[in-house]
């Protein structure tokens, strides 16, 4: 008795979990999939739908990360969204050490942060991503000071000079 009772309350929220997963997945998706009576096997069929998208968007994200270039805005932003862009690639098991991250981060800079990626190579400590994030915040500032707020505006002038 116990037995039918329990099997009743699981049967009752399996067919609710149902429910609310299909009413979440959009028709296109919803149609491409067996009907399933239980919901883990539905995850399941779900999940193998997106297995070779992931692949490409794992390459998409890689591809990003590696050509990104600091253009303008604050270099705050850009370390954030290259940081953020490692982190997408966590749980796909593709996370890159932070120490790895520093220097694809110090790549995209412009030439006039040439003397602080020099500085950088040349201690023996190495960053976190806070430490690097205050550090370049603190060497825009002194850039923008020392070149009257015109930097990442350079090649923009040279061009609007010719």
């Amino acid at each position: 008795m116990k037995y039918n009772l329990d099997r009743a309350k699981w049967d009752s929220s399996n067919r609710k979990c149902l429910m609310v997963i299909k009413g979440s997945i959009g028709n296109p998706i919803r149609g491409s999939i067996l009907e399933c009576t239980i919901t883990t096997e539905y995850l399941k069929k779900v999940e193998s739908k997106f297995a070779g998208s992931s692949k490409a968007y794992v390459s998409t994200l890689i591809k990003k990360l590696v050509n990104e270039k600091y253009m303008s805005g604050g270099i705050r932003e850009h370390i954030l969204k290259m940081s953020n862009m490692t982190s997408k690639l966590k749980p796909m098991d593709m996370g890159l050490k932070d120490e790895f991250l520093i220097h694809l981060i110090f790549a995209s800079l412009p030439k006039e942060y040439e003397t602080f990626v020099v500085n950088y190579n040349l201690q023996p400590d190495k960053w976190d991503i806070e430490k690097l994030i205050a550090m370049c915040v603190q060497e825009e500032e002194w850039l923008k000071s020392s070149h009257g707020d015109t930097v990442n505006h350079v090649k923009e002038n040279k061009r609007k000079k010719l």
